[in-house]
């Protein structure tokens, strides 16, 4: 295994698109090999490729990797996406983490049952309007930085960045008021980091960034997964 990183996943966002986020940031090409029937994940599992029988699953630099935060941060560490020090990398976990709690209710949503679901929306978005947005949004004013950590790109603000760009899709008021978060001007974070050379690139029609779910895809994904 050498040359470009392979990501094997369904061809869709789930838990693989912060790591297309992460890589393209970096400026790292990779190819992808979709799991398109349960035939293709059942190969992956017999043939040793799989730790613990699941994807994501990234091969990369001779390793066979899983678990998304594993891939995540070995791609942060090699890229110097990750802080000069151990407090800079504490802070960059602990905003990862917020991220990653906050896109796991978004990425839910399409599963809840149908009577559940005007509750987990309301509370997806009390808790992102109320919880995580001012969190973020505090740590950039109190430095006044045009980063989290450090003052320095790391995987925390692609992450934040990649989480806009879901809340946006999912209800654009509950950034209305987070200015350095989201509004367009050279001091918010999402419009710095779009800017950035390599994410404006994975930005464009044609990337390998994913759409949102549809109802097909969710549909192709409930049979190959079987949930």
């Amino acid at each position: 295994m050498s040359g470009k990183p392979v990501l094997h996943y369904f061809n869709a966002r789930g838990r693989m698109e912060a790591v297309r986020w992460l890589l393209a940031a970096a400026g790292v090409e990779f190819e992808e090999k979709f799991v398109t029937c349960p035939e293709d994940l059942e190969k992956l599992k017999n043939d040793g490729s799989l730790m613990f029988q699941q994807v994501p699953m990234v091969e990369i630099d001779g390793m066979k990797l899983a678990q998304s935060r594993a891939i995540l941060n070995y791609i942060a560490t090699k890229h110097n996406l990750y802080g000069k020090d151990m407090k800079e990398r504490a802070l960059i976990d602990m905003y990862s983490e917020g991220v990653a709690d906050c896109s796991e209710m978004l990425m839910m949503l399409p599963l809840c049952p149908p009577g559940e679901k005007d509750a987990k929306i309301a509370a997806a978005r009390d808790r992102a309007a109320n919880r995580y947005l001012p969190a973020f949004e505090k740590v950039l004013k109190s430095h006044r930085q045009d980063y989290l950590v450090g003052n320095k790109l790391s995987k925390a603000d692609i992450h934040l960045v990649e989480l806009l760009y879901y809340i946006e899709e999912f209800d654009a008021s509950l950034l209305a008021s987070f200015p350095l978060l989201k509004v367009s001007s050279p001091t918010a974070l999402k419009t710095r980091v779009s800017n950035l050379p390599n994410v404006k690139k994975f930005l464009q029609p044609g990337s390998q960034r994913k759409p949102p779910v549809d109802e097909k895809t969710l549909a192709e994904a409930r049979k190959l997964f079987k949930f």
